[in-house]
């Protein structure tokens, strides 16, 4: 039977299973399941376990290896499933000699970290964007936030080695690369010279010429040097679509998650963002029920997604984890916790409608990931009818749009 991998949360866990993909295929590996954890809600915790359960189900005979940053910061719990063969840590995930061992825990601390190795990856099973790690752990400490437990300290690629994994994507035929991290802005400061996020784009895009489209995953909008603004106004390979990680739109709680921006700062940036470049799509991370939020407080978050011109939401109900510091604190209603995470993603829900109907009449350049599907610099979601392979770009007439996908004719 082939090797499984099942992977959960970030774009940075779709990059390492590549990876973990081509390690086990090294050590040899066959007749398996690897379940690539995420960390971030107790429900991601409860999809995994619930993903190992159904793997055991149907492949009985196969290895069933767990890790992540769920396995990670509590490899004792998945350990402790008898479905379960082996738990590996977030750095072991990534070694061909952790495949080749049936040492049955193998995690290692993280937080002793102080480097992050890069790894050539030549392709992703089944996408039609490639996903690039520049950047490693996070040094902040977000009172909601159990991800550093998971990922370790923040730590950087060298510019040289993503220069060369770009350069062997495009030889692979990918024309759009998406640079992930846990901490994105935070690129740069624990290398020589300390170069920044704006710097590393600007050098990547000089030195692999022809790369199409540059994008970019979750920006945290206290860190978004001046280097990356200047490069949003000149820039027309640095795709027209941010995503911030707002995570609330009124002070108090903001300050109660130990976040470094206001709600000021959030409209602000986003006003610049469109100075800069004029229809650019502007995603959010949003958090409902935090700890302590009473209705004003709900009121302003629910309030930001129209004042900022939000297009995209995730929205997370919030959860508590254990030892962090919000998880002290007085917590909001289960329930009230839901019915706020479905008003947000309702109104996100509208936000998105009035932004595609706002680009009907206009042109597309569409990358095309699937038959029929792709999605445009502004990573809207539109549907085609035309004979084009996945990883083209095609240029579309946005002729039609829906409440969640526009739908493009040949231009």
């Amino acid at each position: 039977m082939p090797l499984e991998i099942v992977t959960f949360g970030c774009r940075l866990n779709a990059f390492e299973s590549e990876v973990i993909r081509r390690s086990a295929a090294e050590a040899g590996l066959a007749d398996a399941v690897v379940i690539n954890t995420c960390a971030v809600t107790s429900e991601a915790e409860r999809q995994a376990r619930q993903a190992i359960r159904r793997a055991r189900r149907e492949r009985p005979a196969a290895r069933i290896i767990v890790t992540g940053c769920a396995a990670q910061i509590d490899p004792a719990r998945f350990a402790a499933m008898p479905e379960v063969d082996q738990v590996l840590g977030n750095r072991e995930k990534l070694e061909p000699a952790s495949y080749a061992d049936d040492t049955r825990v193998a995690v290692g601390d993280i937080a002793a970290l102080r480097e992050t190795a890069a790894h050539l990856i030549d392709g992703f099973d089944g996408r039609a964007r490639a996903f690039v790690e520049v950047q490693q752990g996070c040094d902040h400490r977000c009172t909601f936030c159990i991800i550093p437990l998971g990922r370790g300290p923040s730590r950087s690629v060298p510019l040289g080695e993503i220069v060369r994994q770009v350069r062997a994507l495009m030889a692979a035929g990918y024309r759009e690369v998406v640079l992930t991290g846990v901490d994105l802005t935070s690129f740069g400061a624990d290398l020589p010279g300390k170069p920044n996020l704006g710097q590393l784009c600007r050098r990547l895009l000089a030195l692999v010429p022809d790369l199409p489209r540059l994008r970019l995953s979750s920006l945290d909008p206290d860190e978004i040097d001046e280097d990356l603004w200047r490069l949003l106004g000149d820039e027309p390979r640095l795709m027209p679509h941010l995503h911030l990680s707002l995570q609330a739109g009124d002070d108090l709680v903001l300050k109660r998650m130990k976040r470094r921006h206001s709600r000021a700062d959030s409209l602000a940036i986003c006003r610049r963002a469109r100075d800069l470049r004029p229809g650019i799509a502007l995603g959010a991370d949003l958090i409902a029920g935090f700890p302590t939020e009473d209705e004003a407080m709900f009121a302003n978050t629910l309030a930001l997604i129209a004042e900022a011109g939000l297009d995209y939401l995730h929205v997370f109900p919030f959860s508590p984890r254990p030892g962090t510091p919000a998880a002290r604190m007085p917590q909001v209603p289960r329930a009230l916790v839901r019915e706020r995470a479905q008003l947000l993603r309702s109104a996100g829900a509208a936000a998105l409608e009035r932004a595609l109907a706002s680009r009907v009449g206009g042109r597309a350049a569409v990358l095309v990931e699937r038959d029929g599907f792709g999605r445009s610099e502004h990573y809207a979601p539109v549907r085609h009818a035309l004979p084009a392979n996945p990883g083209a770009i095609v240029t579309l007439r946005l002729a039609e749009a829906t409440k969640d996908t526009l739908w493009g004719e040949a231009a």
